[in-house]
This record gives structure tokens, C-alpha cells and sequence, in this order.
């Protein structure tokens, strides 16, 4: 056999068995167990409604039917685990100070109104609940919900003061946790490997890597949740016209990577959920779910409650 035979044959049994393998992932890794399907996901409780990871806020995601809260932690001066998204208590509260400089006792309540991050030029008037939660309280009155938990700082006592939450409420099947950083996820899995994990943004790298080199369906994965932006709602969030035309061209190149049905399809046949977050306006929502994710995440769970009942998008 000539060398030109040889590496044809070669390419082809490669091409021809990746593909197979990733429309059959089944053949060569059993699929995931997955203790509860998310669909519908509150960003920070549902941003949009109310005041951001405000216990009002995660009670009428609930109320609506959410599958899912997502909310962030940080660590207090006296080591309570809070539900907060700022490392700075500056945006939510006014005050000029770090939340780790603070007592949970010292703590301000939120402002009475806050931008809503992933809308343009919306804002959130807060109701009577402007207290900053624990994250114990979270799962003291949500029990059955599952939680979405961002870990905002590398810290190893936050990671296992909500490792021992989690196990002490007996949510370790009803827990996720994570960040965009791949040291904080490592701490989380070694301190924990019986929570699931999120992707870190270098393992988001890594899986598209492999994916568009045809190595991903012969690789092991131990995240069991792919979260990921639909980059092109950037141009809803700022004035299109601003963009230079090169932002314009890594926005749809970023969408273009990232947004693929036969990626997301793959993952979820091996039982990895792919949430989009964060999608707040019908037209996402439905090119999210036809791409194929398993949920989406967003600051207005009523509007994706009513578009998933008109579109009859169930679990």
C-alpha cells in the first residue's frame, strides 16, 4: 500500500468514526446520570422582576415554575456565606466597601432600584425586601429547587463553607457549582467531586477545540453542565452603531463557534446540560431551543415561562 493510500484510508477511518461517535456518543462513554433536567433558569433569581439574589426575587422565580435558581456567593469578615454578586458592596448597596471587609451583621441593604445587566437601559424597582440573603436561607426555603451556585472568588474557605452547606441540606443531588475560572472549579470538585461542576472558561476553549478538530467524542468529560452567552446579544446591550466593524466580526465569529447545534446535541446525548444565559427577549429564547439547549437562563422568568407554555416546551 502506497503512502498516499495508506494516509487517505487513515484520514478517512478518522473522519468517518468521529462522526459516528458524535452522533452515537453512546457507543464508547455511558451517558451521564442526571438527577434533575433545568430548562427554565433564573439568572441571579430573575434580575429583571426583582431586586437581583433577593429571597423576594428566588420566591417568585419559584412561584413562576423555574426549574432552576442561579445565584452567586461571597464570603462576609466573619465567614457567613451571603448570596451576592459584587465583590463590592458599591453598585447594590452604595456603600464604598469590600463584602469580605464586612460583618453579615454590618451589611446594608440593597439599593432601591438596580440595572438590569443583560437589558439595555432597563432597571429594577426593589419591593420590600432589600435584605442581603445567606445562601442557607436559599436552601431552607427552596429544599426541592435546584441551585446554580457561582463561586465569584477563589477562596477555600467559601469553597467549603458551601460544600458543607450543600451536604449539611442534603443538596449535593440538587447543587451545580463553578466559575469562568478553571482553578476556582478544580478547588470545587477536589473539595466536593459529588457536586457537579460547570465548565471552566478554559475547558469552554478546550471543548470547542476538540470539537472542531474531531477529538471530542473520543475524550472524557467530568463537567456535567456546559453554561455559555449567546455572544450576538451584545449588540443588543450596547448601540450597534458604536461597534467598530472588527468588534462586529469577533461578536459573529464568537456566535458563529459557539451557537452549534451539533455540539450541543452531542453534549446532551451524553448527558451534559447546555444552558445560554443571558437570554431576555423571545427571539433568544427560541434560537436557543433550536439549537438544542437543554435550558436557558434568564433575568425575566415570567417572559420565559409564558413563551415555553405558547411553544409547548416542556421537560
Amino acid at each position: 500500500m502506497s503512502a498516499a493510500v495508506y494516509l487517505v484510508s487513515t484520514v478517512t477511518g478518522y473522519v468517518v468514526t468521529s462522526v459516528l461517535l458524535l452522533k452515537c456518543p453512546s457507543l464508547l462513554h455511558l451517558r451521564k446520570r442526571q438527577p434533575f433536567l433545568s430548562r427554565h433558569i433564573s439568572h441571579r433569581g430573575g434580575a429583571g422582576e426583582n431586586l437581583e439574589n433577593t429571597m423576594a426575587a428566588f420566591k417568585h422565580a419559584v412561584d413562576v415554575g423555574t426549574d432552576m435558581l442561579e445565584l452567586d456567593c461571597h464570603l462576609t469578615r466573619d465567614d457567613q456565606v451571603v448570596v451576592l454578586h459584587d465583590a463590592d458592596l458599591r453598585r447594590s448597596t452604595g456603600r464604598n466597601a469590600c463584602i469580605s471587609d464586612v460583618t453579615f451583621a454590618e451589611l446594608p441593604p440593597y439599593l432601591g432600584q438596580l440595572g438590569v445587566t443583560f437589558q439595555k437601559e432597563c432597571f429594577c424597582e426593589g419591593g420590600n425586601d432589600k435584605r442581603i440573603p445567606l445562601l442557607r436561607d436559599v436552601f431552607e426555603a427552596f429544599p426541592n429547587t435546584p441551585v446554580n451556585i457561582d463561586i465569584k472568588v477563589n477562596n477555600d474557605t467559601l469553597i467549603r463553607k458551601v460544600s458543607e452547606l450543600v451536604v449539611q441540606y442534603n443538596r449535593e443531588h440538587l447543587t451545580v457549582w463553578g466559575n469562568a475560572r478553571n482553578q476556582i472549579v478544580r478547588k470545587c470538585y477536589k473539595e466536593n467531586p459529588r457536586i457537579p461542576v460547570l465548565f471552566s472558561l478554559p475547558r469552554v476553549f478546550m471543548l470547542l477545540g476538540l470539537f472542531y478538530a474531531g477529538l471530542l467524542p473520543f475524550v472524557p468529560l467530568k463537567e456535567q453542565f456546559l453554561e455559555i452567552p449567546m455572544p450576538s446579544i451584545i449588540t443588543k446591550l450596547k448601540d450597534s452603531d458604536r461597534l467598530s466593524r472588527s468588534k462586529r466580526v469577533i461578536i459573529w465569529l464568537a456566535d458563529t463557534l459557539l451557537m452549534r447545534k451539533a455540539l450541543f446535541d452531542h453534549l446532551t446525548a451524553r448527558g451534559i446540560q447546555v444552558y445560554v444565559w443571558v437570554l431576555n427577549d423571545e427571539e433568544d429564547f427560541k434560537r436557543a431551543f433550536d439549537l438544542g439547549a437543554t435550558g436557558v437562563m434568564t433575568d425575566f422568568p415570567t417572559k420565559l415561562k409564558d413563551f415555553m407554555d405558547e411553544n409547548a416546551i416542556s421537560k
